[in-house]
């Protein structure tokens, strides 16, 4: 039992160092704090449990914990930021697109979306949805790394895109979506 208590804290060390090394590597402060969590979690599953499975309940439980509290961090840093630097909005500012397709489908299905991205960091997008009915919903956005960040006051959007010629792969924690751009 010592031997499996030895492994164990081994392993937490291990993963908390890996935490903490690559943790700074992370796009989002969700990123980073799904990363920690599961370290730190993992370290008090082992503390409490005393065994294997505790240590990887408490590191479930701190991975989702921890990207709970980094996501609302996010959400903050977006509602105060009231500009953009250039670098922000590249490669996507004054360019439009057209949704092409969602997986899974969304609740009330689309018949059209398009969004066209604003150099001040704005995103403007227009949904006509099955029967008829428009929306249009003006949002802020800003990238950082490979990952488009859309929010309002109330939601942060995390997706990590790749543009390849005139199409844009997007995946959120919900839906893979392929969008193709309309404005060259």
């Amino acid at each position: 039992m010592k031997t499996n208590k030895k492994v164990c804290l081994n392993v937490c060390t291990i993963m908390v160092s890996v935490a903490l090394v690559f943790g700074s590597g992370c796009a989002t402060k969700g990123q980073t704090g799904a990363l920690a969590g599961a370290g730190v979690g993992a370290l008090i599953g082992q503390a409490v449990g005393g065994d294997t499975a505790g240590t990887l309940i408490g590191a479930g439980v701190g991975t989702g914990v921890g990207y709970l509290i980094g996501n609302n961090m996010d959400k903050k840093d977006a509602q105060n930021r009231q500009t953009v630097q250039d670098e922000e909005t590249r490669p996507l500012a004054n360019t439009t697109w057209q949704v092409t397709s969602i997986v899974p489908k969304p609740d009330r299905p689309v018949k059209s979306l398009v969004a066209h991205f604003k150099p001040d960091g704005t995103v403007v997008s227009t949904r006509t949805f099955e029967d008829g009915h428009v929306e249009t919903a003006h949002e802020r956005y800003r990238i950082v790394g490979d990952t488009l960040i859309i929010n309002q006051d109330d939601y942060v959007i995390n997706a990590r895109f790749k543009i390849t010629g005139n199409q844009m792969i997007a995946n959120t924690d919900k839906y893979s979506i392929i969008l193709t751009r309309l404005d060259v």
